[in-house]
């Protein structure tokens, strides 16, 4: 069942949760708890205390793994995240120090976006570090959409979204053998499936004392490494900081990304494969970030842009 996040009786279970955890950190409440996030699959809370602000996060029914999930990223790369205070692995509940700063809060203050490339480095020597971790995060409810599962799983797609429109059903029913064929090509370049945060934008990443934290890990599936580019290129940093479309050169970013892979594999020509991962990227965010009734739309909108080239 969806929880209501703003029903009485709910906060006043995860307000009872969030004092107990605080009690046994030795935290006190400074001031009124504000609910500043209300989503249909997810809420947080703010909670000022005498240690500086917490914050507390639950998701809907089918994503508590991300509290599971950051477990695992405080335990192998805590630098990456905030400092997780507490957590349920059932619920998904989750404690979290305060991130600092939004880094879409920094460009429209800087007005450039250079800074994405020491990000996207972060980003990718968590991927390659948790390369081994596939099975345990998959284990962990962590959402499995690797390559040899993901043309099975977009036929499984078309036949749940009912409103999808009849064109773009068409469409991707007929592109199937060439998702398959893309899949395998990819699969040649010999990168293995890893963590895929698959919805990596500027609204995800923080400045924390001067060092990158990433959020909102929700969405994250064990998949293609490559496949984050598809948001986090084509979705965010081509439109520039004038969200503009095609104003700002992705190859850059593209390259500050591939270091640790090139350190990794560098017989393989990742430059193609990223050319591949990045159409087949949003097949992935389709299926994976399909929350019925309402992303049908977006659904959609991701398939055609699989559809219509991009990159």
């Amino acid at each position: 069942m969806q929880p209501d996040w703003t029903d009485p009786a709910w906060r006043a279970e995860a307000d009872a949760w969030v004092g107990a955890h605080l009690e046994e950190l030795g935290l006190g409440i400074t001031g009124p708890v504000e609910q500043p996030h209300i989503r249909p699959w997810a809420t947080a809370l703010r909670i000022p205390t005498d240690g500086g602000d917490v914050w507390f996060k639950a998701n809907m029914p089918g994503l508590e793994h991300e509290a599971r999930l950051a477990a695992v990223l405080a335990d192998r790369r805590p630098d990456c995240i905030p400092p997780l205070l507490a957590y349920d692995p059932e619920s998904g509940w989750m404690l979290m120090g305060d991130a600092g700063t939004r880094f879409r809060e920094i460009v429209e203050a800087e007005r450039e976006l250079t800074r994405w490339r020491d990000i996207l480095l972060l980003y990718a020597g968590v991927q390659i570090d948790l390369t081994a971790d596939a099975d345990a995060l998959v284990a962990l409810g962590v959402p499995d959409i690797r390559l040899a599962t993901l043309p099975g799983q977009t036929e499984a797609l078309l036949a749940e979204v009912a409103e999808l429109d009849p064109d773009t059903r068409s469409r991707v029913t007929a592109a199937l053998p060439e998702i398959r064929e893309l899949c395998e090509e990819l699969g040649s370049f010999g990168i293995p499936d890893t963590i895929q945060h698959d919805d990596f934008h500027d609204a995800q990443v923080y400045v924390r004392d001067g060092r990158y934290v990433l959020l909102d890990w929700g969405d994250a599936c064990v998949s293609h490494p490559f496949f984050t580019l598809a948001v986090t290129l084509d979705g965010v940093i081509a439109w520039g900081v004038d969200d503009v479309e095609s104003s700002e050169p992705t190859e850059p970013y593209r390259d500050a990304y591939l270091t640790p892979f090139v350190a990794a594999h560098g017989g393989a020509d990742l430059v193609a494969a990223t050319t591949i991962a990045r159409r087949l990227g949003w097949i992935c965010r389709a299926v994976n970030g399909y929350l019925a009734p309402f992303e049908s739309e977006q659904t959609g909108r991701r398939l055609r842009m699989f559809l219509d080239g991009m990159p």
